[in-house]
């Protein structure tokens, strides 16, 4: 019998779930197919299936999901609702499944994450491994040693973080982004790189002890329920002491981000902050001339507290 091959889109959940899921389809047996790093190609082909109001990291999705509907046996579009009680993620996430299965002709293999009905990540990847014809027993065992094999990835980048914090005498600034998008060859990639290459320290805000969020968030605001902006928000406060300088990074239309963001600018008054927000228009050249000269303020910063 064939190997059954699962296709993966580089894009939105892939960076916060990659570990996760490639480890959990390897273990059943499957293939694992990864579509290649955002191009502008790739952000093309996503805005075919979508109109110019959808954000940004939709489209590049969409583009990822187009490149793989002819190579791969089922393309993994999973829906996420809610990871935590009575709190929500973007739309986006819930309506991914619907939106992929109606506008692009390729076979899907998903699950449901929605807590506030009880629908946990142990029962969603028990029922796909199930749905795929696996027997129970290895379903199970393949998704508690990927847990494991996650937690071990999970540590490791937590581990390299700290020891740049508690080390490094470089400007450091915290890249406060969703994963997908700080991640993304398109979005956060250029600008990550050219932080490097000015010798500066870059903080990820998706890496920090999570069991510092809730007393973290509530420093800023008691009221937000989106999960995701939930995490930045712990994050930046969690951080915001060591830092130099903060990046909120978002795209273009995000409304979660946008509220969230104004809160964050209201509440941490104590560290330099610029906002960036990317949509495909956007020129290179002036987000490098923004940085540049945030760069400039953090170093004459610096220099005025030495």
């Amino acid at each position: 019998m064939d190997k059954i091959t699962i296709g993966i889109p580089r894009a939105l959940l892939y960076y916060k779930y990659k570990d996760l899921w490639i480890n959990f389809f390897e273990k059943l047996g499957c293939n694992v197919i990864v579509s290649p790093c955002s191009t502008k190609e790739t952000l093309e082909n996503g805005k075919k299936y979508l109109n110019d109001e959808a954000c940004l990291s939709i489209k590049i999705y969409m583009g990822h999901v187009d490149y793989l509907k002819d190579k791969c046996d089922y393309v993994l579009v999973p829906r996420y609702v809610s990871l935590v009680k009575h709190e929500k993620l973007c739309t986006n996430f819930s309506c991914l499944y619907d939106l992929v299965r109606n506008k692009i002709d390729v076979p899907i293999i998903n699950y449901n994450i929605d807590i506030d009905k009880k629908e946990d990540e142990f029962y969603a990847f028990t029922g796909m491994g199930l749905a795929l014809g696996f027997k129970y027993a290895k379903v199970v065992k393949a998704y508690k040693d990927a847990k494991k094999d996650e937690k071990i990835s999970s540590d490791k980048r937590l581990l390299k973080q700290k020891s740049i914090l508690g080390s490094s005498k470089n400007i450091k600034i915290l890249v406060a982004g969703h994963p997908y998008n700080m991640y993304d060859n398109l979005i956060g990639k250029p600008i990550i790189e050219f932080l490097k290459k000015n010798n500066i320290e870059v903080i990820y805000a998706d890496i920090y002890d999570k069991k510092y969020l809730k007393s973290e968030v509530e420093r800023i605001t008691k009221r937000n329920y989106w999960t995701f902006n939930k995490e930045l928000i712990g994050s930046i406060s969690h951080h915001k002491k060591r830092m130099d300088g903060i990046i909120l990074l978002t795209v273009f239309p995000c409304g979660p981000d946008s509220l969230s963001n104004e809160m964050i600018i209201r509440n941490v008054l104590d560290v330099p902050i610029i906002q960036l927000v990317i949509d495909e228009l956007d020129s290179e050249a002036g987000i490098i001339t923004r940085l540049e000269s945030f760069i400039d303020i953090l170093n004459e910063r610096r220099q005025v507290h030495e």
